[in-house]
């Protein structure tokens, strides 16, 4: 075998990032994100020490072969091409896991039969017998994945689930899968806090895998370590050997691991739970080292440990578990627990009903999405201090009670309301621009999204250093309780930011993990935004004109968006008539919005393309393909991990132009954009192209305070 090797470690939707981290902590190479799970490269043993310690990948996969399989028969041919002798016996037994995506073969069960009758006939053919179907223990187990009629093979090393670690005897109902209880604790910083020595407490345990997983990270115990079998234990290349050396050097770091354990406690009201749980710590042989017992969340007490640590729980949320009609006052139980009991610790709640957490009378200083099975839940993560504790406050009715200053924004923004509330009625626009810095007390740029709900985004410009701090903040405060009154909605509608000079990898980084997405119109396209997770919602408003002017362009056209972001572009483009669009982003994350925002408008197909790439090198291969219509709007600077090389718009804007227009079709167009208000065209350099600057006619109404907000051009290649 070559001494390095390609893999695929699958994991649950949301944990492609945490799962990334940890292959670079077991040693993985060439590491790269995907919307299903994280590719790695290493030699067999690091294929075996992710089997092994992987606390979040589902399976650990070796791709064998890739190829084109549009059609059965050449799914068929293509898994030939494969000595399936070397990886499974004649007379052993085999089982075939497939999943079909936007491909001609769409159904997963026969294109799994056509994999076993490729793989069972070479066999058969060349020795006679022909390995027999073991779907529970095979002897090899195959994977297929098939996208857009490209066919992975893969044969997978961990048999079944990682997440099955070994230890579990009892379940409650609807338990936590390990893994998931893993990525908990990760989110939650846990192993710090372990490391540090304090404890932690799981006032809902059930069965137990939170404490269970909590033991394991703290005491350095492989996940893998209680597990009965892997997949590769009768793979004929299987390299017993250098298993034995990783199994031993994880029993070693157990040994030394288990010496500083911190407390971990775990409480229940159910004694079934409760019993299901001690059944399961002497399965993952923690015994006398995680204590658990039955008590009702009102008996909770103070108990008495050397250090604040984390307290964690996973209560019911009105799916599958428990009657929604109870839930808050079971919330509040909660809260007032964690208040009364855990003053100074750090707090984790797992739920699927975000609206729930607003009774435990704490406010969440971060959430996560993470999804349990199907279902989107939330991690809301607290600091238990009384600042963070909600009180009663005397409800503002009118701006006059906060002030002068908080009057005078008021009468500003019932004006600019009044004005651009019937513009955009009137125009059948629901996303704009409200209001601008248009006082400059008041540095705030507030956008108003119309939908089944008024929502309002609203983002401070940084106030300079010379601005004093606390009269600014007063200010803004004023500001937030004047904009929910004025426009007539709860103050949960308004969603702050703040908006500063992105800095390197910064401008990359979320700002929260809700996921949580409303629906907006803009024209015939519905486009889905984001008011919590990112500086910006998804949505760029000033673009709005340049979009439209796209879509009636795009009629019969092949359309290239660069630099992608959420694909409104794309989707404008697609709905004007374009006879095939491609979508070019390095983002997994934009693109995968992007192709929603597709879906939602009814728009899929192999004619929509949507490439992951670094798009400075892509633009630098040479390429076949040539479009009549680009869109190239990149940002003002970017530099990423994933990057070869950095972006400054000002300095790289010429030769990024012309890569652009050299995959222009004859008579073809490129639009081109930037939001760098100092941004100066250098005509000098692109002398050969026809420019016209349009930043005029794409500027909308509700911009014209602010004229630079972008510039935009014209470009084509002279005759």
């Amino acid at each position: 075998m070559p001494p390095t090797l390609e893999f695929f470690a699958p994991c649950p939707k949301g944990l492609e990032g945490l799962l990334a981290e940890e292959l670079r902590g077991l040693s993985a190479e060439k590491i790269k994100e995907t919307r299903a799970g994280v590719a790695f490269a290493g030699d067999l043993a690091t294929a075996y020490r992710v089997c092994l310690w992987s606390r979040l990948a589902s399976r650990v996969l070796m791709p064998l072969a890739r190829f084109p399989a549009p059609t059965p028969e050449a799914l068929y041919d293509g898994v030939q091409q494969t000595t399936w002798r070397d990886h499974v016996a004649p007379d052993g037994t085999l089982a075939v896991d497939a999943a079909c995506l936007n491909s001609a073969i769409n159904h997963s069960y026969y294109a799994a039969l056509k994999v076993k009758d490729a793989i069972v006939d070479q066999l058969r053919d060349r020795f006679g017998v022909r390995p027999s179907v073991d779907t529970e223990r095979p002897d090899l187990r195959v994977n297929l994945f098939i996208q857009r009629d490209q066919a992975t093979v893969s044969i997978d090393l961990s048999g079944e689930s990682l997440h099955r670690r070994g230890y579990r005897a009892q379940a409650v109902e609807a338990p936590l899968k390990e893994n998931l209880a893993a990525a908990i604790l990760l989110r939650a910083d846990w192993p710090a806090i372990a490391r540090e020595g304090g404890a932690l407490v799981d006032l809902m345990c059930g069965s137990g895998t939170l404490p269970i997983e909590a033991a394991l990270m703290a005491a350095d115990i492989a996940p893998g370590l209680q597990r009965p079998s892997f997949g590769f234990f009768k793979w004929p290349l299987h390299d017993a050997t250098t298993w034995k050396q990783l199994l031993d050097e994880a029993l070693d770091r157990r040994e030394a691991g288990l010496k500083n354990l911190p407390p971990i406690h775990g409480y229940d009201r159910d004694a079934r739970a409760i019993r299901a749980a001690k059944e399961n710590i002497v399965g993952a042989d923690l015994s006398n080292l995680i204590r658990v017992r039955q008590r009702e969340l009102s008996a909770c007490e103070p108990e008495a440990f050397e250090k604040p640590g984390l307290v964690i729980a996973n209560p019911p949320y009105g799916e599958r578990l428990g009657e929604a009609r109870e839930l808050p006052a079971l919330y509040a139980e909660l809260g007032s627990a964690l208040k009364r009991c855990f003053p100074g610790w750090r707090a984790a709640v797992f739920t699927g009903n975000p609206e729930l957490g607003k009774e435990l009378g704490i406010r969440a200083k971060k959430m996560h999405v993470l999804f349990n099975g199907a279902i989107e839940c939330k991690l809301l993560h607290f600091d238990i201090t009384e600042e963070w504790f909600m009180r009663e406050r005397v409800p503002i009715t009118e701006p006059s009670q906060l002030g002068p200053g908080a009057e005078m924004f008021a009468n500003r923004l019932r004006k600019d309301f009044k004005h651009f509330g019937r513009w955009a009625r009137r125009s059948e626009i629901y996303a704009y621009r409200l209001y601008d810095a248009d006082l400059h007390e008041y540095n705030l740029a507030i956008d108003v999204y119309e939908g089944e709900k008024r929502f309002v985004h609203v983002q401070e410009y940084e106030a300079p250093a010379s601005v004093d701090e606390r009269l600014a903040q007063k200010r803004l405060n004023q500001a937030l309780a004047v904009i929910p009154l004025v426009l007539e909605i709860p103050p949960e509608q308004v969603f702050f930011k703040v908006r500063r000079r992105q800095k390197g990898r910064t401008q990359y980084e979320k700002l929260a993990e809700s996921g949580e997405f409303h629906e907006v119109r803009e024209g015939p396209c519905r486009l889905w935004v984001n008011f919590t997770d990112y500086l910006d919602t998804g949505l760029f408003l000033d673009h709005r004109l340049t979009r439209q002017m796209l879509g009636e362009m795009a009629k019969g056209k092949k359309f290239l968006n660069l630099f992608g972001y959420t694909g409104s572009a794309t989707v404008h483009a697609a709905l004007g008539g374009a006879r095939s669009t491609a979508t070019v982003d390095m983002s997994w994350t934009y693109l995968d919005w992007a192709e929603r925002n597709m879906e939602l408008n009814g728009l899929r197909g192999k004619q929509h393309e949507f490439i992951q790439t670094d798009v400075l090198k892509w633009l630098k291969e040479k390429r076949p393909e040539r479009y009549d219509l680009i869109f190239l709007d990149p940002p003002t600077f970017s530099r990423s991990k994933r990057m070869e090389d950095t972006l400054d718009i000002q300095r790289d804007h010429a030769e990024l132009i012309r890569d652009a227009c050299a995959l222009l079709a004859p008579g073809g167009t490129l639009v081109f954009s930037t939001n760098l208000r100092k941004f100066k065209l250098d005509r000098e350099a692109l002398t050969d192209l026809r420019i016209e600057d349009i930043t005029r006619r794409t500027l909308p109404p509700d911009f014209e305070r602010n004229p630079r907000i972008h510039q935009c051009f014209r470009i084509a290649r002279s005759v």
